[in-house]
């Protein structure tokens, strides 16, 4: 097996293995996995490489690319708010951004946007990648355009404009942009290696992405005016753009966050230690509970599986992920199978960070060995293995 690097208790010896195991097979290129348990790090580990050439080790301070997981910090950027009182979540979102209200959004609230639930899952076309390196024109579209569903009925994940839909209220109301303010109300006060895009002093250290195979979507076969073709065709996705300078100097709070495992878990750990972190208080554990008030549980128009969404997170739901067990529980994760989980019963935060992408949207066969071997672990059952959603 591959060497690993990093710290582990006895009692999780088996999510080491678990990553050598990976590493050595090559099904993993470069990846790091931590859990926090009761303010402690049972596993910090890493190991592997940074390029798909193998010639630069990942190290202790590389970082990546995690998709979908930013979200999760963006919307926990948006709970500071809810807990200062400057932003309430039911409130419509055309209080804080006037503009938005345009089309016939004048009743979107601001919970509708994180919890995928407005309608307004994405751009409409013709919009590329780069276009959504301009905030303003971008969220000024946003702004714009009508819903593609009555808001609040349904999920739909807004795969690659929650954060601009976000950022924008946050921006509203503080007067500054969603990465400087993840900088400085969080990143910064946690002591976490985490950033929205990604400074230039910092690319030396990144991680290249290794992108997946073609996700699996027949647009062809599906109508041009649904959500799922609409979503995934403004813009279309490209794993590789992540690697450019552009993607790394944007601000897209739905995407381009950049950590790794032990940054992503101390940030999002907050919420399993009650709202505050090592002497650092960012939420009452009130504020918290909002996560959990029930927003949608069906079939997300635009992922086409079934999903469960409290505010701002994903809740358990064995059609979506069956390896996370139910109870006071809130997860999400980015394209290629980065995951975050918040296991608030039992004051863990697991965090799985890597560079080569799997197939599908949410999950993958290794986040889910890593995962279960740390439930397993914690003496927690989890339902048999399935195979990972492929949305």
């Amino acid at each position: 097996m591959a060497e690993v690097e990093g710290t582990c208790t006895s009692r999780f010896e088996r999510v080491r293995d678990a990553l050598a195991e990976n590493l050595g097979t090559g099904e993993e290129l470069g990846a790091s996995v931590h859990v926090d348990l009761d303010s402690e790090p049972v596993v910090d580990l890493w190991g592997g490489f940074r390029d798909e050439e193998r010639t630069t080790p990942w190290t202790e301070d590389t970082i990546v690319n995690v998709w979908s997981t930013t979200k999760t910090v963006t919307n926990l950027a948006a709970l500071l708010l809810v807990d200062r009182g400057e932003l309430d979540p039911s409130a419509p979102v055309a209080r804080y951004w006037p503009e938005f209200a345009a089309a016939g959004k004048d009743a979107i609230e601001v919970r509708h946007l994180m919890s995928h639930t407005s309608g307004v899952s994405g751009w409409e076309k013709p919009f590329a990648i780069e276009d959504m390196y301009d905030w303003d024109a971008a969220t000024a579209r946003l702004a714009a355009q009508a819903p593609w569903w009555e808001p609040g009925t349904a999920s739909g994940y807004h795969a690659s404009n929650q954060g601009h839909l976000v950022g924008e209220v946050i921006r509203r109301i503080t007067g500054r942009s969603l990465k400087q303010f993840v900088a400085e109300e969080i990143a910064g006060p946690l002591g976490a290696d985490f950033q929205i895009g990604a400074r230039e002093a910092d690319w030396g250290r990144i991680a290249e992405v290794v992108p997946p195979p073609p996700l699996p979507f027949d647009l062809a076969a599906l109508p041009p005016d649904s959500p799922v073709v609409k979503t995934f065709t403004a813009p279309v996705a490209d794993a590789a753009q992540a690697n450019t300078a552009g993607w790394r100097r944007a601000d897209m709070g739905a995407v381009n966050g950049h950590g790794n495992a032990c940054s992503v878990a101390r940030v999002l750990s907050v919420l399993a230690r009650g709202g505050q972190v090592d002497g650092v208080r960012l939420l009452s554990p009130r504020t918290i509970d909002v996560v959990f008030q029930q927003q949608s549980d069906g079939v997300d128009l635009v992922l086409g599986v079934p999903a469960r969404f409290g505010i701002g997170w994903a809740l358990p739901k064995a059609e979506l992920l069956p390896y996370v067990p139910d109870g006071r529980i809130c997860f999400w994760g980015g394209w290629g199978g980065s995951l975050i989980v918040t296991d608030l019963d039992r004051r863990m935060t697991f965090s799985y960070m890597m560079n080569k992408m799997a197939p599908g949207i949410l999950g993958s066969p290794r986040s889910e060995g890593y995962l279960r071997a740390v439930y397993d672990a914690l003496g927690v059952a989890t339902p048999p293995t399935t195979p990972p959603v492929h949305a």
